[in-house]
């Protein structure tokens, strides 16, 4: 055991599938994070501590895309990011669907697109964490 300190997070993500079979990702803003690389991901963000994981998605899926999870999210994976010294945050992404119109949160994404599992695979700017969860898992 170190003496360091480090900052635990959580984030949660949804690929989110329409009925066309086709998945939800975002274009993260440059304006907001200008250090980015792999703009594209999953709707998601870190959870308020205290409230459960079901909600914090409901709540990013919500805030980011206007739209309302339908029934309940399968989770497919969890993974450590450890770019951070100090910082470990723990990223757990679901699939799952949702229903209404989008109204995106140009705060902190510029732009949406629904992609096949094939363009997913060929999408050059997109997150490495979602990347490498996608090739493990279709």
């Amino acid at each position: 055991m170190t003496d360091l300190a480090i900052i635990l997070q959580v984030g949660v993500k949804i690929l989110l599938k329409n009925k066309e079979g086709k998945y939800l990702l975002l274009r993260r803003s440059l304006e907001k994070y200008p250090e980015i690389k792999g703009r594209w991901d999953a709707v998601g963000g870190r959870i308020e501590p205290g409230t459960s994981l079901m909600d914090n998605l409901r709540r990013e899926v919500r805030e980011e895309t206007a739209l309302t999870i339908v029934g309940m999210p399968t989770l497919i994976g969890g993974q450590d990011i450890l770019r951070v010294p100090g910082k470990h945050i723990v990223r757990l992404t679901y699939m799952g669907e949702a229903e209404g119109e989008i109204v995106l949160d140009t705060n902190e994404n510029d732009t949406y697109q629904w992609y096949t599992p094939e363009e997913i695979k060929n999408l050059e700017d997109i997150d490495v964490y979602l990347k490498q969860l996608y090739e493990s898992k279709f």
